[in-house]
């Protein structure tokens, strides 16, 4: 079954940068999204970025400029780099997995059924 485990949480001063990394295994399809998402206290998932298969990626409003993606093939973990982090940015950070029926990745967590158990993100 699919499982995806993500890395890299932590402290960081505004300004600042992180690095999360997501773990995935399991997966049969050859057309998959990796959508990265976040929630705060109080707030809804939303969106941070998405990855296709084929390496095309995109940013959501909510960080928008402020994040890369890149992917290490052979032992499927995919990275997320985020800079110029705010205090706005604090929430935990989830990657979830869907396979891929549309040319963009969705930017709803609705369609995603995989999900990791996120990590916490703190900015001060």
């Amino acid at each position: 079954h699919v499982q995806l485990v993500e890395s890299g949480g932590g402290s960081v001063q505004a300004g600042g940068s992180l690095k999360l990394s997501c773990a995935v295994s399991g997966f049969r399809h050859s057309r998959i999204c990796i959508g990265w998402f976040r929630q705060a206290p109080g707030k809804e998932r939303e969106a941070v970025a998405g990855l296709r298969e084929d390496g095309i990626f995109r940013d959501a409003d909510s960080m928008k400029g402020r994040v890369t993606s890149s992917v290490d093939n052979t032992q499927n973990i995919l990275y997320v780099q985020m800079i110029n982090m705010q205090p706005e940015d604090t929430a935990i950070y989830y990657c979830a997995l869907v396979e891929r029926f549309w040319t963009n990745c969705p930017q709803t967590a609705r369609p995603y059924p995989h999900w990791g158990p996120g990590t916490q993100v703190t900015v001060s």
